[in-house]
């Protein structure tokens, strides 16, 4: 018997139940239809009657681990059922030692780490049929020391920020209006009481995802210090690219992504990469395969959307995430594997760059 909780109350799912909730996952990866009692009655291959299999199919949709898309219709998982049989129903299946030895020949230490980078992330979308994602190493941890603005001509300010406490950047950024020295003052002054001494990934994802949130409630200050702020650690701010993403057209073939709307945020969130690479910045020191089903991803975004990740490195630590970005309906017996063993083998191919 396993148990979980529901709505603050232990609710206890017995085998049979268990049973009918993976058949019904599996059924709706592999076809995309909802199920209903007769095509589990013969899926399933219990000795149940038909009314003995819709009182179970009810029971799990009580608990929200199913749904009827339609009145009268089949069954498919709701997000909840996925990550009930996720952790508690899937068997992962492992990779034939053939599989292994052509992923090991793909991603030969003998190219050069951007190479490398890129094979891996197309290895993931043209396996899995998905979006691959593959997160450049980190090549060192950059922290904010100081940051000052100097106003010049035609609305441009000279950003200088000093950076783990010896060295200095200079960025030219462009704002909507004229600030004077002593606005930009206090505005360096703000960010340096909230940001000095953090990792510049920090400081950008907060700008962007927090801050900017709340400008129409702040003082002028603060106005200030966004807006320039934005402008320096804005997603260009590095010279090499964050995350190569490959494979993304590949969700077009998804009923799963038929809504045009949905698939215009997404196609965004791929270009823009942010969201993507906050994701995957959680992940970096998570140990073992990450899943997020759905909304858990915490970006609205990927809500309809599975994501799985793992960290690659060596010795010293992981260095960098990859994962497979797809339609929650994906054959995770499948992909969890193909992500574990990618991620190993990139982490060995550029371990011998070091």
């Amino acid at each position: 018997m396993l148990q979980l909780n529901h709505n603050n109350s232990t609710v206890v799912l017995n085998e049979r139940s268990q049973y009918i909730l993976k058949t019904i996952v599996e059924c709706y990866i592999r076809d995309g239809e909802p199920i209903g009692s007769r095509m589990l009655s013969r899926e399933s291959q219990l000795a149940l009657s038909p009314a003995t299999i819709r009182n179970t199919m009810a029971d799990l949709e009580e608990l929200e681990f199913v749904f009827s898309p339609h009145t009268s219709s089949g069954r498919i998982p709701t997000a909840k059922g996925y990550r009930f049989f996720i952790d508690s129903l899937l068997n992962p299946k492992t990779l034939s030692v053939d599989s292994v030895q052509i992923l090991k020949t793909q991603l030969d230490a003998n190219a050069d780490p951007q190479s490398l980078l890129t094979i891996a992330s197309q290895i993931l979308s043209e396996i899995s049929r998905f979006a691959g994602v593959v997160m450049v190493p980190r090549r060192e941890y950059l922290t904010l020391s100081q940051i000052e603005f100097l106003p010049l001509s035609e609305n441009r300010v000279l950003a200088v920020l000093v950076i783990n406490e010896y060295e200095i950047q200079n960025r030219i950024i462009y704002v909507t209006k004229k600030y004077s020295i002593s606005e930009l003052q206090q505005a360096a002054n703000y960010l340096n009481s909230i940001f000095k001494g953090k990792d510049l990934y920090a400081v950008r994802w907060h700008l962007i995802k927090e801050m900017a949130e709340v400008q129409e409630n702040v003082d002028q200050i603060i106005h200030t210090a966004i807006e320039v702020a934005n402008q320096v650690f804005s997603a260009n701010q590095t010279k090499t690219e964050d995350c190569i993403v490959t494979g993304q057209t590949n969700l077009l073939d998804y009923i799963d992504f038929s809504d045009k709307e949905r698939l215009r945020q997404l196609f965004n969130a791929f270009s823009e990469k942010q969201d993507i690479l906050h994701l995957l910045d959680q992940c970096l020191n998570a140990d073992g395969i990450q899943i997020f089903v759905g909304e858990e991803s915490g970006y609205q975004v990927f809500n309809g959307c599975s994501v799985v990740t793992a960290s690659y490195g060596g010795s010293k630590g992981a260095i960098g995430v990859l994962g497979i970005i797809g339609p929650i309906r994906m054959n995770y017996e499948q992909v969890i594997p193909l992500v574990d063993i990618t991620a190993q083998l990139l982490g060995n191919a550029l371990n011998q760059h070091s």
